[in-house]
């Protein structure tokens, strides 16, 4: 049996036989590959080709968290959720693109930012790597600088709950958002260890999605 201290996950260099793309969306590419699982086996497999994502939980001075409302029609349903957004731009930074999601989803920006927790959002079929970062020291974009949403982030509306409150509302199965349940989770984790587990917000990403 594997020691607690020994636990932690770690990239596999596994033989892909074959590779090909079987479809080219909007957004995300499916891949089909042939893998050799060492052992003689060989599967197929096909992965959505994600482009990564980051999240915010911008926390304010009462320990107030702000969550949007946006329709994800794949669920057919509003989903309360941390403002969050693709890494869809060429070149930008993660914590560039959290920043950029702040001001353009909830009008805020921060002056204290950091790594709150890394995951990989559906890694069973998907190559999605997500970074949730915490915001506080929060202000308020000024009107005429703010962002006008498009298509569901049009007139997304908003609201401020307490930390505690939002965790309750995870664990009783209202929050189902990834980005919520796990930053919400994380946020009460961190608090509960005094702040001692952030990261910096540029701290190394080399599970980072390398796009399509």
């Amino acid at each position: 049996m594997t020691a607690p201290d020994e636990v932690g996950d770690e990239p596999a260099e596994l033989r892909v036989l074959a590779s090909e793309r079987v479809h080219h969306g909007l957004v995300w590419d499916v891949r089909r590959d042939e893998v050799e699982l060492g052992d003689g086996q060989t599967v197929t497999r096909e992965v959505l080709v994600h482009t990564g994502a980051v999240g915010v939980v911008a926390l304010d001075a009462d320990e107030r968290l702000l969550l949007v409302r946006q329709y994800r029609h794949p669920v057919r349903s509003y989903l309360w959720e941390p403002p969050a957004g693709l890494l869809d731009v060429a070149g930008e930074d993660p914590w560039a693109a959290a920043r950029r999601e702040l001001a353009e989803e909830a009008h805020l920006i921060a002056d204290q930012w950091h790594v709150l927790v890394d995951f990989f959002n559906s890694p069973g079929g998907s190559t999605e790597a997500f970074r949730c970062y915490l915001a506080q020291g929060l202000a308020e974009v000024p009107e005429n600088d703010r962002h006008e949403g498009e298509g569901e982030e049009r007139d997304m509306r908003t609201a401020w709950v307490s930390l505690d409150e939002a965790r309750d509302l995870v664990l009783a199965g209202q929050l189902h958002n990834p980005t919520a349940v796990t930053g919400i989770l994380a946020t009460c984790a961190a608090r509960d260890a005094g702040w001692s587990t952030l990261r910096p917000a540029d701290a190394p990403w080399p599970e980072k999605s390398p796009g399509r």
